[in-house]
């Protein structure tokens, strides 16, 4: 990937064998940090060895940031009218608006959709050939000031101790906000309703363990200073940042992998950034990996329903 040039708008790379054009790579897209469109392409580029493989037969939903994180955001499902003919795309046949998604499997489209604004990674949670079965699920753990992450990763140590004890596979990543999330990889043998059903058996059940700290309300003024346990972000087409994605934060943080043991011990999760990452990889490797092993789920709908 060439370096951006300041005195051009607009520059022509080969990617992966395709022709791209990207624009106004100079413009700053996190002001307080002064990372600009380019260094967030590069960044991606980067990343795509670990980030493709989670994402590359999943529909992918757009959130774009056209003028960097300090300007208008939007939501785009349907994959854009221009896109290249070499962008693959999936027709979701049970949207009533006939919406047609980006199918983000190769470099090549991942920097079309950056190049686009995309400074976050959101793709659903099961694939375009089994729509609706996810191959993971997710423990969304949301803290409501004046909780923050080390309240979260008190709430995610206690939901690894029950993942733990049924020997089921998960990866717990920072949000890359306050919030916590795990992640079990699944077979895709159960449909949303299950994996959703599942998942909120195990929150039920640890919110009446630990009432203080965590609960399912869903009413904002009802939860203060509680970790609020999202367990319907497992639906279809719901979408969260994926791993190693970038935030729209003033830091450029990333939604990044935990050690275990630092779910144990504590860590700032806003010390993971664009800028470091890579550094942190050379340290403890990809993380992410613990995602091509199954769960058997089936333990959670027997103990938890």
């Amino acid at each position: 990937m060439p370096k951006s040039n300041p005195s051009r708008q607009e520059v022509s790379v080969r990617v992966a064998g395709q022709t791209l054009t990207l624009t106004n790579l100079e413009k700053v897209y996190f002001p307080e940090c002064g990372i600009s469109k380019g260094e967030l392409i590069q960044y991606y580029t980067e990343m795509a060895p670990y980030i493709l493989p989670q994402i590359a037969k999943s529909p992918f939903t757009m959130v774009r940031y056209p003028e960097g994180i300090g300007g208008a955001s939007f939501y785009q499902k349907e994959c854009p009218a221009q896109a290249p003919s070499w962008v693959e795309r999936f027709r979701d046949p049970h949207s009533r608006q006939g919406l047609t998604y980006v199918i983000c499997d190769r470099l090549a489209t991942l920097i079309y959709l950056i190049n686009l604004g995309c400074v976050e990674i959101h793709a659903w949670a099961s694939t375009r050939e089994r729509p609706d079965y996810p191959e993971w699920a997710v423990f969304d753990l949301d803290p409501d000031p004046p909780s923050g992450s080390l309240e979260a990763l008190r709430v995610a140590r206690w939901l690894g101790e029950i993942l733990l004890e049924l020997k089921l596979k998960f990866l717990v990543k920072t949000s890359g906000a306050a919030g916590i999330h795990i992640l079990l990889p699944l077979a895709p043998h159960y449909t949303y309703a299950e994996v959703q059903r599942g998942i909120q058996g195990v929150c039920r059940f640890l919110a009446g363990q630990r009432p203080a700290d965590c609960t399912l309300e869903r009413s904002v003024k009802k939860r203060e200073g509680k970790v609020y346990l999202d367990y319907l972000q497992n639906g279809r087409g719901r979408t969260m940042a994926g791993t190693y994605s970038v935030r729209p934060t003033p830091l450029a943080t990333v939604s990044a992998p935990l050690c275990w043991e630092e779910v144990i011990t504590g860590v700032r999760t806003e010390d993971f950034t664009l800028r470091n990452m890579k550094e942190r990889m050379a340290q403890v490797g990809d993380l992410s990996q613990v995602m091509e092993d199954k769960s058997d789920f089936s333990l959670l709908l027997h103990y938890f329903t």
